[in-house]
């Protein structure tokens, strides 16, 4: 059984959020999870994928952004949203010295991450994950939310669905392609933006979430080498 403990951190300038780090025995690695526009750390896909992780020896630290913290609905400007993500991060660093980081999330969640990331804020983090990026609003295809992928340094990982309404795969396969070796995609067939499957797929959303665990734990080892 992995290990919970509830945390809570500092984001400069606006008070305390709530986190949770979920650690199984024998983890190879700590992944810090942020949440998605309208759903907090406590959403069933979070809790799904974190336990799914660990069942693949990555620990997990998911955090809350200032707005879900407080119950408004209204996400946070840009800069504090990552700058919380960089506060998380620091939080993981100190609880898990020993672990190296990974960082990302669910959709705002990982886009807030790489933004911060372009920044030079997540100190000592190896790579990015990223679970369902929007790389735009849905149905209305465009690439700016990607411009700033180009100042990421680290290698990321784009796990998206191919039904996924906020990211054109026409358009994500090229930025991708772009990053070269830091830019690896992983497509689900039939998979939405939630990686909720239709039942034509074969596929249950069990599955899936067992796919997104074990992608990323052969993607971070590969990191290692």
């Amino acid at each position: 059984m992995a290990a919970e403990e509830k945390l809570r951190f500092a984001v400069p300038g606006n008070g305390e959020v709530s986190s949770l780090l979920v650690r199984p025995p024998a983890a190879r690695w700590l992944l810090v999870l942020g949440h998605g526009a309208g759903a907090g750390m406590a959403h069933p896909f979070l809790e799904k994928l974190a336990a799914e992780l660990a069942g693949e020896a990555i620990a997990s630290l998911r955090y809350q952004f200032p707005y879900m913290e407080d119950r408004r609905r209204v996400p946070d400007k840009p800069e504090l949203l990552a700058a919380t993500a960089a506060a998380a991060v620091c939080t993981a660093a100190q609880a898990a010295p020993n672990l190296p980081l990974l960082a990302g999330g669910k959709s705002m969640g990982g886009r807030m991450t790489s933004q911060a990331a372009a920044q030079g804020l997540l100190g000592p983090v190896k790579g990015l994950v990223f679970f369902g990026f929007p790389l735009h609003p849905p149905n209305r295809p465009g690439t700016k939310r990607a411009e700033h992928l180009a100042k990421v340094a680290l290698p990321m990982l784009f796990l998206q669905g191919t039904r996924d309404t906020l990211a054109d795969l026409t358009l994500l396969r090229p930025i991708c392609e772009k990053l070269g070796s830091r830019g690896t995609l992983h497509i689900i067939p039939e998979a939405d933006h939630s990686f909720h499957m239709l039942k034509k797929a074969g596929k249950a959303d069990a599955e899936v979430m067992k796919e997104l665990a074990q992608t990323t734990a052969y993607w971070a080892d590969k990191l290692k080498n």
